[in-house]
């Protein structure tokens, strides 16, 4: 019963904690997607997907969101056509990469100031490698949900659907909303809300202010029970696997890094506040190691996943995890063996 009474405790405080950077996340979704005109955004970014994975992974400092509200906002990032480095770049790297959490870094590791460069420096250089690496995949749609990639497929190519179609949208099956004359959309739901991004920058004020609330309680319901679910397994699992038992698998320059990424993902604390967390560590394990945690965790954790499945199929979640902890494993070995 005690056991039972923890892992309710756990799960209501990740909730709380979580929910209002949830919140954060789905209204600045909703402003990129009803405000921003999505053409001149996407001409404005580098074409070079390098230098696109790198601009990506430092929007995290106009969009200071934790690695909650992260997701809805790289959601929308590719549902409005952003080269997808750019958007797994800002998907990694905003959690750590954004003032809020540099100064709660900074206040905690006052007294090692190195701890705060390397943390911004290393989740900058692991996000722009991942995103570098997913551009390699010129077609996306397989490594995203059905809903996610007929939007993406929509913003690549939106007259495709009609005009390149040898088959009348006569002979076609589904419902059709009038548009330009002579011109029809098909009424699917994502495809008619990219349609809708499209256009809202034309619309009138109180138009758009009713489709950013109307948006808003939609997306909030959809990620809101991806988060509860999320928030619960992460609380049994810490219930049922004791941090002891992660903390003593080792103290070494090897294993206490592979200790303190599990513990990051395992705990899936909050990157504004991960750090005050990591200082009561300093005096036992190594910088490497605690660099391993306040790079990673923000980047995947359990609660974090299950909002990611909203956006990917699980092997691209399986590749975005394996990239990151290869190379947070990598970087943050070289700082214990004083490579660094």
């Amino acid at each position: 019963m005690t056991q039972l009474n923890n892992a309710f405790t756990l799960f209501l405080s990740l909730l709380v904690e979580a929910m209002p950077f949830l919140l954060l996340g789905v209204l600045l979704s909703s402003v990129l997607l009803l405000f921003i005109d999505e053409q001149k955004l996407i001409a404005r970014l580098p074409k070079n997907p390098l230098l696109g994975a790198l601009v990506g992974s430092m929007v995290g400092f106009l969009f200071p969101v934790c690695e909650c509200g992260n997701v809805p906002v790289a959601r929308r990032l590719l549902m409005q056509g952003v080269p997808t480095p750019v958007a797994i770049g800002f998907l990694l790297a905003a959690p750590t990469v954004n003032p809020i959490v540099i100064w709660a870094t900074w206040t905690a590791f006052r007294d090692q100031p190195e701890i705060v460069v390397l943390r911004i420096a290393l989740s900058l250089t692991i996000a722009t490698i991942v995103g570098w690496v997913f551009s390699v995949q010129k077609d996306l749609k397989p490594l995203l949900q059905p809903a996610i990639a007929k939007s993406w497929e929509y913003n690549f190519s939106p007259k495709q659907d009609l005009k390149t179609s040898t088959q009348s949208p006569l002979l076609q099956s589904g419902t059709f909303l009038l548009n330009q004359p002579g011109q029809m959309v098909r009424m699917d739901a994502t495809v008619l809300q990219a349609s809708l991004a499209a256009t809202a920058p034309t619309k009138p004020l109180s138009d758009r202010l009713r489709l950013l609330v109307d948006n808003t309680i939609q997306e909030l319901r959809e990620l809101g029970a991806v988060l509860v679910f999320g928030s619960a397994i992460a609380a049994f699992i810490q219930v049922a696997v004791p941090r002891e038992v992660i903390l003593n698998l080792g103290y070494g320059p090897v294993t206490s890094i592979i200790a303190m990424m599990i513990l990051a993902a395992v705990v899936s604390i909050c990157s504004t506040v991960d750090s005050f967390f990591a200082l009561s560590f300093s005096s036992t394990f190594t910088s490497g190691s605690l660099l391993a945690f306040l790079i990673f965790g923000p980047m995947i954790d359990l609660k974090a996943i299950g909002l990611m499945l909203s956006i990917f199929k699980a092997k691209a979640v399986i590749y975005l995890f394996a990239l990151a902890a290869q190379l947070t494993f990598l970087f943050t070995l070289f700082i214990n063996l004083q490579i660094i």
